[in-house]
């Protein structure tokens, strides 16, 4: 029975007991009294007014008794349920002396097993101290690995990905920053199902015929353009039976090995064409010169004026020849050079490298001196460092000169790369002969001379003086490239900090034949936790979002580094009301997207997800409406914090997000920012599903009935 029903009932017993009690008091007092002294209208007045005080104060000694003991005990119930599922909660006081007492005891019970648990979780880091190092080293290995790798499970989830699978298949990153590629996410998203189901067709064929490559390749392109050359290899599980497989593992999922072909394919093209250009171009000179030579070796007794003109046509024809094959090589030159595996590297790091390597091969002080830190260059820097080293000490072993200077700058949309110095003059014959020798210096010798090194990283170089600073330098011209991407990641600000979480394992349990989202564990879903900003409470009455964030759950794992975060152009007037709360003025709206652009690209954000929020109610009612004018339709299931909250402490008044957080141990930063609200949600519900397990909500749907049957589940927008 709910405690308020408990209460009006121990409240009317008493107030019965009373009136009985009274009663029975008047009577005594009418048999022993004298009539004649009390009226009767006297006694029925005092008999009313002791009847009502007497209620009154039994209904409040019940009252009180009730806050203090019985409501009491009931959050204090709840209390020691969030205690017991998370380490570091602790019940606070009660006015009861006695359920204080009781509170105390529990905490000190929570300190042990607070100790116990640390003891535990120390040895259980311990143990997985050799596992965890080898986990990082995977993880250092796929983020500098040059290939794209992509691991899914056979559902085709993704549950593992390296940075350069992220730069390639994710392409140019959506509104709010709703890529393509992301843990949990599908596959199919990148790549076409029919395509990578006859993959796995014939990967299957392969394992069955035992045949030692396991492996499929096809070649597909991506939705940038780009033309990927894919090797899919299996991943198998130990079988329970290993000889019903004749010693094959089952297959649980496959490693998609990515290689963007699209500049070798651009550049074999180009090899092919001037191949057929060139031949169909030589074919009529060569006819002509063989003609012309026939001609004179079987006629050799022409006329002078015949012969000078068969020889003018050898001439002019061979010419031509020449000059077509000379074309033919300038355009393939390029190409020929490209192929020297270049590495593209911060200009400024390649001078503070040279100066280091010049100081410690030879007794030279080298400084950097006018360094433009904003240049990207693709070089061969292993090989300028030795021609640059090998330069400064020929400088000083010819010329003694002690002093040697290195700037980079920009010089139109080349980088120039100067070694100065300042002393005796050098005269070019000498500085020919130095880039043209081999190098050798500080005990290293190479074939190679500083022109091989220039003209493979596309550069040129060249020796100049000038007078009157009696200055004089060797200037390398290098191409400029552009920063690489994966430098704008790193200072993004949700990925600052620590290594991204590209890969989680625990995925290849999925199936498809799992049941449908209502009947699937909570602990197995994938979730979508958001929020808005908006410019007002009433989104009937033409309030607008006016930013949207979001983060993902994928195996009870808060995905900090895979977020949605959009500021949204309302195309409205802000409130003052509404800027004191979220922060958000009308100069940080202008310019940005309207929710035409934005709320699509959340959509794709969440698809195949469970929403969460908190009030969620409010959130969907902004989302519903703009359904129908966009031709989106959020039909994903959707659970609410604030219900939840409802369902795991009915006792507690207050289910607002900070005391939800406060009772959980949750930290509570970035409040009133879409993002921040969303990560607080996040790791609220995290805390939740062990609650609602003890309670024996397990699956999708107990979550959604029991909240739809607390009292908050009636609130509407």
């Amino acid at each position: 029975m709910h405690p308020s029903r408990k209460l009006a009932f121990a409240t009317a017993a008493v107030c019965l007991f009373l009136l009985a009690l009274v009663a029975s008091v008047a009577a005594l007092m009418q048999l022993s009294g004298d009539e004649g002294a009390i009226s009767l209208g006297d006694r029925v007045a005092a008999l009313v007014m002791l009847t009502l005080l007497a209620c009154a104060l039994a209904v409040a000694a019940l009252r009180e008794l009730h806050a203090r003991y019985l409501r009491a005990s009931l959050r204090l119930a709840e209390e020691v349920g969030a205690l017991v599922a998370h380490g570091g909660v602790r019940i606070g006081d009660y006015a009861a002396a006695e359920l204080s007492a009781v509170a105390r005891a529990i905490n000190q019970l929570a300190t042990v097993r607070d100790a116990l648990e640390s003891d535990v979780a120390g040895r259980v880091r311990e143990a997985r101290a050799s596992l965890e190092e080898e986990r990082s080293r995977l993880a250092a290995l796929m983020a500098d690995l040059n290939q794209s790798v992509v691991v899914c499970n056979l559902d085709g989830r993704v549950l593992l990905y390296n940075q350069r699978a992220h730069e390639e298949l994710s392409g140019q990153a959506e509104v709010g920053g709703a890529e393509l590629l992301g843990l949990g996410r599908s596959i199919y998203t990148v790549f076409d199902r029919s395509l990578i189901a006859h993959a796995l067709e014939r990967l299957q064929e392969t394992r069955d015929e035992h045949a030692a490559s396991g492996g499929a390749q096809f070649v597909t392109v991506t939705r940038g353009g780009r033309l990927l050359r894919a090797h899919m290899s299996p991943v198998l599980a130990a079988d329970s039976d290993p000889a019903a497989n004749a010693g094959l593992g089952t297959l649980t999922g496959f490693v998609l090995i990515l290689d963007d072909i699209t500049t070798d394919n651009e550049r074999d093209a180009r090899r092919d064409g001037l191949i057929q250009t060139l031949t169909e171009g030589g074919r009529g000179p060569l006819g002509n010169i063989r003609a012309a030579a026939e001609t004179l070796s079987d006629f050799t007794d022409m006329a002078p004026e015949q012969r000078e003109r068969f020889l003018g046509v050898i001439r002019d024809e061979a010419r031509a020849l020449s000059q077509h094959l000379e074309k033919a090589a300038n355009a393939f030159s390029d190409d020929l050079r490209v192929r020297w595996p270049l590495e593209e590297m911060l200009g400024a790091e390649l001078a503070a490298a040279a100066v280091r390597r010049i100081g410690e091969r030879c007794p030279i002080v080298a400084r950097t001196e006018n360094v433009d830190e904003s240049l990207w260059l693709r070089i061969d820097s292993f090989g300028l460092l030795q021609a640059l080293s090998y330069l400064a000490a020929r400088l000083h072993d010819e010329y003694e000169i002690r002093d040697v200077r290195l700037a980079l700058s920009r010089g139109g949309r080349l980088a120039q790369l100067d070694l100065m110095w300042v002393g005796t003059p050098m005269n070019n014959e000498t500085a020919m002969n130095w880039e043209m020798d081999s190098m050798n210096s500080g005990g290293e010798a190479t074939s190679l001379s500083v022109r091989d090194v220039v003209d493979r990283c596309n550069g040129e170089i060249w020796f100049q003086r000038e007078r009157a600073s009696h200055r004089a330098y060797f200037r390398i011209l290098l191409p400029i490239v552009n920063a690489p991407k994966d430098v704008a990641h790193s200072k993004s600000p949700a990925r600052q900090g620590s290594r991204p979480e590209f890969y989680d394992f625990d995925l290849f349990r999925r199936s498809a034949a799992s049941n449908q989202l209502d009947d699937r564990p909570l602990n197995e879903l994938t979730y979508t936790v958001f929020d808005t900003e908006t410019t007002g409470l009433d989104p009937s009455g033409g309030d607008e979002i006016i930013q949207i964030g979001a983060t993902r759950i994928v195996n009870r794992r808060l995905l900090g580094n895979e977020c949605f975060d959009q500021l949204v152009d309302p195309q409205r007037t802000l409130s003052t009301e509404s800027i004191r709360i979220h922060g958000i003025t009308p100069d940080l709206l202008a310019g940005q997207p309207t929710i035409v652009t934005v709320l699509p690209a959340f959509h794709a954000f969440c698809a195949d997800t469970v929403l969460v929020a908190h009030n969620a109610a409010f959130d969907m009612r902004f989302l519903q409406l703009k359904e129908e004018h966009l031709g989106v339709r959020f039909e994903q299931p959707v659970l609410d914090t604030l219900l939840l909250s409802a369902v795991l402490h009915p006792n507690q008044e207050m289910h607002r997000l900070e005391a939800i957080a406060e009772r959980l141990g949750v930290s509570v930063i970035g409040r009133h920012t879409a993002l921040g609200d969303a990560m607080v949600t996040g790791e609220v519900f995290l805390k939740m599903l062990p609650l609602l397990a003890a309670m024996g909500i397990h699956t999708l749907r107990q979550a959604r009935e029991a909240s739809e049957k607390t009292y908050h589940a009636r609130i509407q927008y």
